[in-house]
């Protein structure tokens, strides 16, 4: 999973191009909040090739591939799990140990409503085919399963926690076949379903799921479908009522992208964008839209030469959409960009990661929208000390609420996270008020009043109202 920097240009250079991203990003406030691997030995992690997720106690959680203690290949430490304030101090939660941990977590982490974190180590463990486990916020570390190939090995993508409380991921390898992978069902107390276990050798969900408002689950395959491309160029599907259909089979031309690696994810309009890492206009992989049932694909950009984003995109509260590209840019460290639903891409800021730069490079992963309006993100090399870094960069977006899930019936418990949620005196539910407890100026719980119907969650405190990033969905 190692990548080597293409970061190549002169440092008067990169100063140069540093400058004309600030002038044309006027709004606009980067930030390293943390860089890896800067005590002996990589204690703290180092190479985070997930993104990272917002916990109920307002902190940010994540994973760094490399780092921590032992040694995994030729790399000091087989991955970290940590937890990082948003003014940057970072606490290592757990150090991963290959032979009974599992090593090496590319995949992020998921809260579930118990508020312990899960998340997928992608090799070792007893069995040697990576594992699922959960760590808690407090300190804390369990492992919950372990592959042994029939079941699936090698999870890469990121469990995703489900409307019914359970998490859902999938793995890249094993299975049925041996090699074409699984989707399978986890409890939080670490009882593991497969659920779809690839009928061909040539599948392979490099990504994650996401769980549609219509409560189906939706992923890509980085092989399968057409026969275009050497074994397929990818599929995207569906999964539901234990069924899984292909809903669209890329066709390795311009329009029909191949090599989906990374997550998709629903717009406000109910259609799905996503990233593809190759091909397109100039082979350097594209966005694209497409709707649920499949038949209106449309390719909204193709990167230039170099760019090829093996990160997904988020949809922030100003409607547009944001992600990075892990090469290529002003520097060759890859881009920070946001592009509008109708396909209109601008460069936000352009990664350095030379010597005497401390912003990062090669960004990996997506982005998260905190609910006080910014953006953060991680890159995989770069940084003071070239092992990646936590970066924040803020583009004008004000705070918002979110909901652990966004979806349930008349009576379900919800957890709201929120930004200075102090003294709030009002939850409603598209307009129908409910009882709520503040357990934190970051958290409000609550249940589904009776008469909510589907709509917008509206926080009430000293600061303003607040209104949640996506409709809430209430189920009959």
């Amino acid at each position: 999973m190692n990548k080597i920097s293409k970061c190549t240009l002169a440092l008067a250079m990169v100063l140069v191009s540093a400058f004309i991203t600030n002038q044309s990003a006027q709004a606009q406030t980067f930030a390293t909040l943390y860089s890896f691997c800067s005590e002996k030995d990589c204690k703290d992690g180092g190479e985070p090739y997930a993104g990272l997720i917002q916990g109920t106690d307002g902190n940010l959680y994540g994973t760094t591939e490399f780092g921590g203690t032992g040694s995994c290949s030729d790399v000091d430490g087989c991955g970290t799990a940590f937890k990082i304030s948003l003014s940057g101090a970072l606490t290592t939660l757990h150090r991963f140990v290959r032979s009974t941990d599992g090593a090496e977590p590319i995949a992020g982490l998921a809260q579930a409503t118990n508020g312990d974190l899960y998340g997928a180590a992608s090799v070792g463990g007893t069995n040697n085919g990576g594992t699922v486990f959960k760590v808690m916020p407090g300190g804390g570390f369990k492992v919950l399963h372990t592959f042994a190939g029939t079941d699936g090995s090698t999870p890469w993508g990121t469990p995703i926690l489900g409307t019914d409380g359970d998490l859902f991921g999938t793995t890249y390898e094993g299975g049925a076949n041996g090699t074409g992978g699984t989707i399978f069902k986890i409890t939080p107390g670490g009882t593991l379903t497969t659920l779809y276990s690839s009928v061909s050798i040539y599948w392979n969900p490099f990504a994650g799921l996401v769980q549609a408002s219509n409560g189906d689950f939706y992923g890509m395959t980085q092989y399968g479908g057409s026969s275009a491309c050497n074994n397929g160029c990818g599929t995207i599907f569906k999964f539901a009522d234990d069924t899984l259909t292909t809903v669209y089979s890329f066709a390795g031309q311009e329009g029909s992208p191949p090599w989906p690696y990374a997550p998709l994810v629903q717009g406000t309009t109910g259609d799905f964008y996503g990233m593809t890492e190759a091909d397109g206009t100039d082979s350097s992989g594209t966005v694209f839209r497409v709707n649920t049932g499949g038949t209106n694909f449309k390719t909204l950009h193709s990167f230039d030469m170099g760019a090829n984003p093996t990160s997904g995109l988020i949809q922030a509260t100003d409607g547009n959409f944001y992600g990075t590209t892990n090469m290529d840019g002003a520097n060759e460290a890859g881009t920070i960009f946001k592009i509008t639903p109708s396909g209109t891409l601008t460069v936000l800021y352009n990664f350095c990661s030379q010597e005497g730069c401390t912003d990062g490079g090669d960004p990996n992963a997506g982005l998260i929208q905190d609910t006080n309006g910014n953006l953060y993100g991680t890159t995989y090399y770069g940084g003071a000390n070239n092992r990646g870094v936590v970066f924040s960069l803020s583009i004008g977006l004000g705070p918002f609420v979110s909901t652990q899930i966004n979806s349930g019936k008349v009576g379900a418990a919800v957890t709201i996270l929120g930004t200075d949620l102090t003294g709030a005196s009002g939850v409603a539910f598209n307009g129908i008020a409910a009882s709520f407890t503040v357990v934190s100026a970051s958290e409000i719980t609550t249940t589904v009043p009776t008469g909510a119907t589907t709509g917008f969650i509206v926080v009430t405190t000293p600061g303003g109202t607040l209104t949640s990033n996506k409709v809430f969905t209430v189920k009959t």
